[in-house]
């Protein structure tokens, strides 16, 4: 097949689901083009949780002084799949240099910016949608499991206060008013009273996705060529040409972005999560038990686990240990569980700094990056989407994106 369009989106996640939302609006003629049906990646499997307090980036001096042990510990909260481990050389040395301390708090200050005003936008989104319902306003829990965790917690809530983040440390009895569920902690918890919480993140993008008058095309896109008359894209027996291509393919980018002039120093994070159906969840908003990298979510009729960071590209099978780490990690909490229903692995696009690339390519703006949002990408979905449509529209974005550039490497 062959044909045009005005803005051709590359991925269907949330990302470039909102980007498409977004630019309907603005009257454009958008299609999507993405093998997968429209959400059912990353997108789906997250902890669902809209996190504007995440401005600490992954890499920071302290991962940095525990980095060789972490990556080789293949049950950590942050580990290496060894076979990856000589493609990701390059990788890791960046993101070494940004886990200095200079690197970090400039990451720190860039991603606060970014993140401000994530809650109002998926609460603007959402109501356009059909989606209030799914957005649960309860906050966000940290759990420090020790009181020495919980001390040594008080000088990380200290710096994102700094950056506009409002949190409160509270006591193991404050906790239990909160969430009686949750088995006594000895340190106590740090609680974001104005994160969002999607009960059902797969349902939102569903809703999302139907809300679009746009073509779908479900094909992977291998070719990028600029040409006088627009950007041409091929793939799999399918030829469009575009006035303006938005990349959001996630963790599939990287090749795509050096066919439009941008070396972008993006891998893969591998994501997992489990699930335990059952009517009521034992709590009542996400909790992150920090030292063990993970979320608990209370889904709509279950239970899901969600996290820890596993580098290893795209191509080797899911680890069967680190599902078994988040089994045992959810059951030192809550004993009683039976086998989980269900287990997940999706891949999330991770950059060294732990920022998105958002802009335009260094060869022209015809070509709009919006991809390597890591951690954050259900986050920033609307915020990009913002970005995104008025640098088609030629407009300067309402926020500085200079942190974002693709020219930053």
């Amino acid at each position: 097949m062959s044909g045009s369009t005005e803005v051709a989106i590359i991925g269907a996640g949330v990302v470039g689901l909102a980007i498409a939302e977004r630019l309907r609006a603005d009257g454009r003629e958008v299609t999507l083009i993405d093998p997968n049906p429209p959400g059912s990646g990353a997108s789906y499997g997250n902890a669902g949780t809209i996190a504007d307090y995440a401005v600490m980036p992954v890499g920071t001096p302290d991962v940095l002084r525990n980095l060789p042990s972490l990556l080789f510990d293949r049950t950590s909260p942050l580990a290496i799949r060894r076979a990856a481990l000589p493609s990701l050389l390059p990788w890791l040395a960046r993101f070494a240099y940004q886990s200095l301390p200079g690197p970090t708090a400039r990451n720190a200050a860039a991603l606060a910016a970014l993140l401000a005003g994530a809650g109002p936008l998926w609460q603007a989104l959402a109501a356009r949608i059909g989606g209030t319902d799914i957005l649960q306003h309860r906050g966000c829990l940290y759990l420090y499991e020790s009181r020495a965790a919980f001390t040594a917690a008080g000088a990380d809530m200290t710096r994102r206060r700094a950056l506009g983040i409002s949190v409160d440390l509270i006591s193991p009895e404050d906790l239990h008013q909160l969430e009686p569920g949750l088995p006594p902690v000895e340190g106590g918890a740090a609680f974001f009273p104005q994160a969002i919480f999607l009960s059902d993140p797969g349902q939102m993008v569903t809703r999302l996705a139907r809300s679009l008058d746009t073509p779908h095309l479900p094909h992977r896109v291998t070719g990028l060529d600029r040409r006088a008359d627009g950007v041409v894209l091929t793939g799999g027996g399918f030829r469009l040409r575009a006035r303006h291509v938005v990349l959001a393919a996630g963790a599939h980018s990287r090749a795509l972005a050096l066919q439009a002039g941008d070396r972008i120093p993006l891998d893969t994070e591998r994501g997992y999560h489990v699930e335990w159906d059952m009517p009521v969840p034992p709590l009542s908003r996400p909790a992150c038990p920090t030292s063990r990298g993970f979320y608990l979510c209370p889904m709509q009729g279950r239970l899901r686990v969600a996290g820890t960071v596993e580098l290893g590209g795209l191509t080797l099978p899911p680890s069967p240990h680190r599902i078994a780490k988040l089994v045992e990690g959810a059951r030192a909490l809550f004993p009683d569980l039976p086998e989980p229903a269900r287990d997940w692995m999706g891949f999330r696009p991770s950059l060294p700094d732990s920022l998105p690339v958002i802009g335009p390519s260094r060869a022209g703006a015809e070509v709009i990056h919006a991809f390597g949002h890591g951690h954050i990408g259900l986050t920033l979905a609307p915020i990009t989407a913002e970005i995104v449509a008025d640098l088609i529209a030629g407009r300067a974005p309402a926020r500085a994106i200079t942190a974002t550039a693709a020219t930053r490497f």
